[in-house]
């Protein structure tokens, strides 16, 4: 084999996809852009940077035109290129781009836990031939799906008895990652201990904060003391290695099935309805449509001056478009904003980021027209993502 000079084209786009332009006092329409509006191409030929293929070995005195010049319609002449076609990246079709790739056959997903936790089986439902990748914090689920370790991360964002994840929320706007997809998981918690153990045995459970929140009228009922774990289905690991009697877990029967633990209450959670919203992040966001239900989440703050925040959810509500989430958290960096008082000096209240979910698809009109109408308020606005949301039994 010998190494071969062979230029290679690398196009890439001027902006990202669903960015919202900075249009200052001069306010333009957003256009959720689906192409890559401009494309800046550039052929590493032998007069600029060289890209190496590996190809088969040559006679020696034989002549290959490598130019590299590129046609109007935007082809190469090099015969070099043609030959090693085979061998340059395949462009994305439509169904790379779906949030459904064939069930998740060869998607990596990212996950905060153990083997047996809540958001691997988010994952399996959403994607069920997806291979799941643990991670031990939530931050490390986001690094893995930046550093391309996985395709996407399963986060858990709000559940209906332990209210938002605040933590979460934080994450999201410190990382880049891009909504694709939202799963409402129904979660059946179990009281989990070691085989022949009974239920006066157990002095002490360990869970999940949230998960212990979530069944705390019951383990009060019990007696039993609860004491925190990073994650569910790493307590039920820790009962099943330590082997201690007086142990119990909160977790899924998944978990017990995986580390050989007896089920002493099913369903042990306060409430029948709890459920646990999801949400599925990557690196790039999907194209939205307008033949299922669709959600966008969007964060935001707001200028000073009385009434903002009501003009800004008026924005929607004159468009049609109902809200099903809005959050509100203190913004870090500059958590203080000083007014100044009429008689009474300066006063300081609290500046806030606000994160809303809303009922419509970027690609529908009144979605990116009630954005554009929100920019007339908003100081920064960030779209995090435009999805489908799946219910799962």
């Amino acid at each position: 084999m010998a190494l071969r000079c062979v230029p290679v084209l690398f196009c890439r786009p001027q902006k990202p996809l669903l960015e919202i332009p900075n249009s200052g006092s001069s306010r333009g329409r957003i256009v959720l852009d689906l192409r890559c509006s401009k494309l800046k191409c550039l052929a590493l030929g032998a007069s600029t940077q060289r890209g190496f293929v590996l190809v088969g070995d040559e006679k020696h005195g034989a002549k290959t035109s490598h130019t590299g010049k590129i046609d109007e319609d935007g082809s190469t002449v090099s015969s070099a290129v043609h030959k090693d076609s085979n061998l340059l990246p395949k462009p994305l079709s439509i169904n790379d781009l779906s949030p459904f790739p064939d069930n998740g056959s060869n998607v990596r997903i990212a996950y905060q836990g153990n083997p047996g936790a809540y958001g691997e089986e988010a994952a399996l439902k959403a994607y069920p031939n997806c291979e799941t990748v643990p991670c031990d914090q939530f931050e490390a689920a986001f690094n893995a799906v930046e550093l391309w370790l996985v395709d996407k991360a399963v986060l858990p964002i709000e559940n209906s008895v332990g209210g938002s994840i605040h933590r979460n929320y934080d994450l999201l706007l410190r990382h880049r990652l891009h909504i694709v997809r939202e799963v409402q998981l129904v979660v059946h918690h179990c009281l989990l201990a070691l085989p022949g153990v009974t239920m006066p045995e157990v002095k002490r459970v360990f869970s999940h904060p949230q998960a212990l929140a979530q069944c705390e009228m019951a383990l009060t009922n019990l007696g039993i003391n609860r004491v925190n774990a990073d994650d569910s289905a790493g307590a039920a690991l820790m009962v099943a290695t330590r082997g201690k009697r007086d142990m119990g877990a909160i977790a899924s029967a998944r978990a017990a099935a995986l580390y050989g633990l007896d089920i002493l209450v099913e369903q042990i959670q306060d409430e029948d309805d709890n459920v646990t919203r999801y949400l599925v992040l990557a690196r790039e966001p999907i194209i939205p449509g307008t033949d299922r239900f669709y959600k966008t989440s969007i964060v935001f703050t707001l200028e000073e001056g009385p009434g903002m925040l009501f003009k800004a959810l008026a924005v929607f509500s004159l468009r049609g478009i109902s809200l099903s989430k809005i959050e509100s958290r203190p913004q870090k960096g500059r958590p203080l904003r000083v007014v100044d008082g009429s008689n009474r000096g300066s006063a300081m209240y609290f500046d806030y980021l606000f994160f809303i979910d809303f009922d419509a698809s970027m690609a529908e009109p009144r979605a990116q027209n009630a954005l554009e109408h929100l920019q007339e308020y908003a100081g920064f606005l960030r779209v995090l993502g435009s999805y489908p949301t799946d219910i799962v039994l």
